[in-house]
């Protein structure tokens, strides 16, 4: 039977329409964007023996996992909302900022922590003893000005020492780097840079490749004790549409925690190898023991620079718990 021209032609129009939609992506991606540092080092297992892929084919998926490098929590950020990755793993102030930004769009929400462990402020200035002590000619080097969780903790602390309208008094000294460059600057002396507000191991190798660099601010001693500053995050629509890849990328996180626990030698080995660090063995086996990191992937301590960061009107909507800016996974029960 020969159908109507004008039907015929409408069939046409709905078929080159759907050609020009995106297919449905079936479950068995994951691109993962990570960053620099032993905060990393769940990630780094994870790749290294492939457990995102074991406990994908437990559930009866094959996943292809990808780690793209990157540095900085805005940049971090600007691929997850494009959709050139999966999963972002950076600092807490990129996630309580980008929760803000898609919350009832595509709401951005936490999925884990990848551990406890205090962020240092080092400093080759023998001037600056406390952050009070900065001046116009200091650089204080971070991975993103104003976003990174290194930025918001400083925010944080200036807001404590001289109230919430100067909370970002400090903002003006800040310059991006990354942490190797950063530590370079910070160990060499003579640049520019004259402070660095990292993360372990980088923290650590200033300290012991410069006998001037000190301890100005302790991560700990402004988010109220061990915490989770750097985490992943992912939009609903991922977590939703991939809960076979979702569960196992947890239950993987979860077996690499245990892992470097109970094996802080070979994870040692494991994050020189995969990251190809330039780094003295001994040092980072003291920055894995050191009592105060713990490998876990409940997230504590985030609250108060959430509360903070919507007091001062950084994010508009405010968070009534932990559980508002992550997922509702049973891991996060007892999150902080």
């Amino acid at each position: 039977m020969k159908l109507p021209r004008s039907l015929a032609r409408g069939l046409l129009l709905v078929a080159s329409l759907a050609a020009l939609l995106p297919a449905a992506r079936a479950e068995g991606q994951l691109r993962i964007a990570e960053q620099f540092g032993v905060v990393y080092l769940l990630l780094n297992v994870a790749q290294d023996q492939k457990l995102v892929e074991k406990h994908g084919k437990a559930a009866g998926v094959d996943i292809n996992v990808e780690y793209i490098k990157l540095s900085g929590g805005a940049s971090v950020n600007d691929a997850l909302l494009s959709g050139s990755i999966d999963m972002a793993a950076a600092g807490v102030g990129p996630l309580l900022t980008i929760w803000d930004r898609t919350h009832g769009r595509q709401n951005v929400r936490g999925v884990a922590s990848l551990g406890n462990f205090p962020y240092y402020l080092v400093t080759n200035n023998p001037a600056v003893k406390t952050i009070a002590d900065f001046g116009d000619k200091d650089r204080i080097a971070l991975p993103a000005v104003g976003v990174s969780v290194q930025s918001r903790v400083l925010q944080y602390a200036s807001a404590r020492l001289w109230g919430d309208a100067q909370y970002n008094r400090l903002d003006r000294l800040q310059v991006a780097l990354p942490h190797p460059e950063a530590t370079a600057a910070i160990v060499k002396g003579g640049t520019e840079v004259t402070a660095h507000f990292g993360n372990p191991p980088f923290q650590e190798q200033s300290l012991a490749g410069n006998p001037n660099a000190r301890i100005v601010l302790n991560s700990y001693d402004v988010l109220g004790g061990p915490a989770s500053a750097t985490v992943l995050y992912a939009t609903e629509k991922f977590r939703s549409e991939n809960p076979k890849t979702y569960k196992a990328f947890l239950d993987a996180l979860q077996e690499a925690a245990q892992w470097i626990t109970a094996n802080p030698e070979k994870a040692a080995d494991t994050y020189i190898r995969v990251t190809n660090a330039k780094i003295d063995r001994d040092l980072l086996l003291r920055v894995i023991r050191n009592p105060e990191v713990q490998f876990k992937i409940t997230p504590q301590n985030t609250f108060g620079l959430a509360s903070f960061l919507h007091r001062v009107g950084v994010i508009r909507n405010k968070p009534a718990s932990v559980k508002d800016y992550f997922f509702p996974d049973a891991h996060v029960a007892s999150g902080s």
